[in-house]
């Protein structure tokens, strides 16, 4: 095995329940099933499940974390990691929709569950899917206690980032152990063509900068069957957070062989 094939192997797949969900939350029903769906997931493959609980709980609730929180506790298989993923400083909310509980605030959520990652997201309401990652020239001073907060849980922390060496520095330097890269930018440019390898070179170097400094690097949002072999050669990746994309494709192929596919993507 090539030195480039064996670190992309050792690329985490997490797969984004949030669409599970949403299409579940359309109708007054449990179907499709959250738990059942990350089982099918696990089974085909994936190292770990991945959540966005939004306020509003448009698509994965509250209800949703605990359950997958159980689930994977008691997997019989290696362990498998959950991710939750959401804005900080979002607080409690109280549903008026039958059948769903209210939201505790996202703090509140990660301290009852104390998911194996807590990935930290700077997105609102009004905001229809994430879109950009923390400005911490603005948000270093109350996000370093939260991180603190999270540690102190046993929990490992993680920031959405966009690849910009200076914000990453200040990540470094309020103590996340790990950021997110924001993908989209990269495979709005894959699509394109346009300017794909000023766009790589990028996240390249930011990658390279986060390892420098100790962090690790994860990757998120828009990544696909046919990008990901391209991002998969990013030094350092250690998982990669797919949802959207990977959900469409299982309405093709089933969830199962989506699973399979996305791994061959990352080198598995």
């Amino acid at each position: 095995m090539s030195e480039l094939n064996s670190g992309r192997a050792m690329i985490a797949l997490s797969v984004n329940l949030n669409k599970i969900a949403l299409i579940r939350n359309s109708r007054d029903t449990t179907n499709p099933d959250v738990p059942e769906h990350a089982r099918i997931a696990l089974a085909a493959g994936a190292d770990g499940i991945t959540v966005h609980p939004r306020p509003d709980q448009r698509h994965i609730r509250a209800s949703d974390c605990f359950e997958l929180a159980e689930l994977l506790a008691n997997a019989v298989e290696a362990p498998i990691e959950l991710n939750i993923e959401g804005n900080p400083f979002a607080g409690p909310r109280t549903s008026d929709r039958r059948g769903v509980g209210d939201y505790p605030g996202f703090m509140a959520l990660i301290e009852a569950i104390k998911p194996a990652q807590c990935t930290l997201v700077p997105d609102a309401d009004a905001q229809l899917t994430s879109d950009h990652g923390f400005d911490l020239k603005q948000d270093a001073e109350r996000l370093a206690p939260l991180l603190e907060s999270l540690r102190s849980m046993g929990v490992r922390t993680s920031l959405f980032m966009d690849p910009e060496p200076e914000q990453i520095k200040l990540a470094a330097e309020i103590g996340t152990d790990r950021i997110e890269l924001y993908t989209e930018p990269y495979a709005d440019a894959f699509k394109a063509n346009s300017d794909l390898e000023g766009v790589y070179r990028q996240y390249h170097d930011a990658a390279t900068l986060a390892t420098e400094l100790g962090l690790g690097v994860n990757a998120g949002h828009d990544l696909d069957l046919h990008n990901l072999p391209r991002f998969a050669q990013i030094p350092g990746l250690l998982e990669v957070s797919i949802g959207h994309a990977l959900t469409v494709d299982a309405i093709r192929m089933g969830l199962a062989r989506a699973v399979a596919a996305y791994r061959s993507a990352l080198g598995k």
